[in-house]
């Protein structure tokens, strides 16, 4: 009897042990969670918005998930699956989108909404402020994966955010529209799309250039945007340009080839430059408080004597008023519609 009991003591004795064992173990973690919470507590306010951050669930998991792709010469760090992208400032980058199918999580609005022709892909998005002006608390709020800005922001915009996600800034330059298009589709998954669009352009110019042969060859075809009521030139790698000079061939005109960036022209300069073919653009949106702008330059005497309005060969928004002219969706449907008009 007293063995009995002294193994049933012994029993008592290693369970309560155990239990000391595992209450210990427990301690110890609530312990370390305290510990981490305090120093997030104790974190200094100027803490960078990347390090407020949920953290991964495996951190050494999520530090092995990232790849390095290359863009315009410079190498960028980014998460292996980029699922979560959000477009600041770059309206290339918007209608890259638009040509590869890509709904980022946040994107440009104009007026706080977003254009409707962006409609097909910002059906997930969330407004992260004006083409200029983004709102970094939201872009935060959303937690990208990368974000892609402009070669237009300024540095102390960059710097901001930088501190949320890695940050890729698109190029505004027209001619680096392939580049723009094959960085989308790097970080998406989507080359088969890019390289369709980009074969699909080709093979519409080369068609283009067999319709127009020399029949411009002797016409100064010029491109402009009204914006805030003014008219602006664009040099020849900038808006659609590209298309006309570079691609189709056309001369390039003087006044274009002095311009060193997108610069006002008075309606005399205008009228002195004369050309034979105008494409003219304009947006409501861009001419918010010069809504009469666009009528008054044509109903202007001035410019009612230049070749282009006197022999009819002015041509208002032949594409959307707020295309940016050089990426490839704006490419495609210049390219057409203008060789329709240049082909009267």
């Amino acid at each position: 009897m007293k063995r009995s009991f002294w193994i049933a003591g012994l029993v008592v004795l290693f369970v309560l042990a155990l239990t000391a064992c595992g209450g210990n173990g427990s301690n110890n973690q609530t312990g370390n969670s305290a510990a981490a919470g305090g120093s997030a507590a104790n974190a200094a306010p100027s803490a960078t918005a990347e390090a407020t951050r949920e953290p991964s669930s495996s951190p050494a998991a999520a530090e092995s998930e990232t790849r390095t792709i290359e863009y315009m010469g410079e190498q960028y760090t980014v998460p292996a699956n980029a699922e979560r992208i959000v477009i600041t400032g770059s309206m290339e980058a918007m209608e890259d989108a638009l040509v590869l199918d890509v709904h980022p999580v946040g994107a440009i609005t104009f007026g706080g909404a977003f254009p409707e022709r962006f409609a097909a892909i910002t059906d997930k998005a969330e407004s992260i402020g004006e083409k200029t002006e983004p709102n970094f608390e939201t872009i935060l709020k959303l937690k990208p994966d990368v974000i892609l800005g402009t070669t237009k922001f300024k540095p102390e915009v960059v710097e901001q955010l930088k501190k949320i996600a890695p940050l890729i800034q698109v190029s505004h330059i027209a001619s680096n529209w392939e580049a723009n298009l094959n960085l989308l589709a790097e970080l998406t998954g989507k080359q088969d799309k890019a390289q369709a669009a980009i074969a699909e352009y080709q093979a519409d110019l080369g068609k283009a250039k067999a319709l127009l042969g020399d029949k411009l060859k002797d016409k100064k075809v010029v491109a402009l945007r009204i914006r805030a009521g003014q008219v602006f030139i664009f040099p020849a790698a900038v808006f659609v340009n590209p298309i006309l000079y570079n691609d189709l061939g056309l001369a390039v005109p003087a006044e274009v080839e002095a311009a060193k960036a997108q610069e006002a022209i008075s309606v005399e300069q205008l009228a002195s430059m004369n050309p034979d073919i105008l494409f003219l653009q304009f947006a409501a949106d861009e001419n918010a408080e010069a809504a009469t702008a666009l009528e008054d330059l044509q109903n202007n005497p001035i410019i009612q004597k230049i070749n282009a309005m006197k022999n009819d060969k002015t041509f208002v928004n032949v594409i959307d008023p707020l295309a940016e002219g050089g990426p490839a969706w704006s490419r495609v449907q210049f390219l057409r519609a203008a060789v329709e008009q240049l082909n009267k």
